[in-house]
């Protein structure tokens, strides 16, 4: 494969990852799917983070942060303790 393939590939994976991130945190249902809004939001967020190398913007990113890793330990423990089978 081509090495400007690869990257073309790698970089498509990368942005279905941040879409379903998206997705993943209810923003679509939240937003009506409204792109505006979902791009607004995250203008409002990098505002927030480059308001300066302080103590908030730290601070808003290590409570995100633990957000997102409390998010994933909550979908691998029911991934974990449901087998996808329903025997109902």
């Amino acid at each position: 494969m081509r090495d400007w393939a690869k990257a073309r590939r790698e970089r498509t994976h990368h942005l279905i990852e941040l879409g379903g991130l998206v997705q993943k945190a209810g923003l679509v249902d939240l937003t009506d799917d409204d792109r505006a809004t979902l791009l607004g939001a995250f203008l409002d967020i990098a505002r927030q983070l480059r308001g300066g190398r302080n103590t908030a913007s730290g601070d808003l990113k290590i409570c995100w942060r633990r957000a997102g890793l409390h998010a994933f330990d909550r979908d691998r423990e029911h991934d974990r303790t449901t087998d996808g089978n329903d025997h109902d």
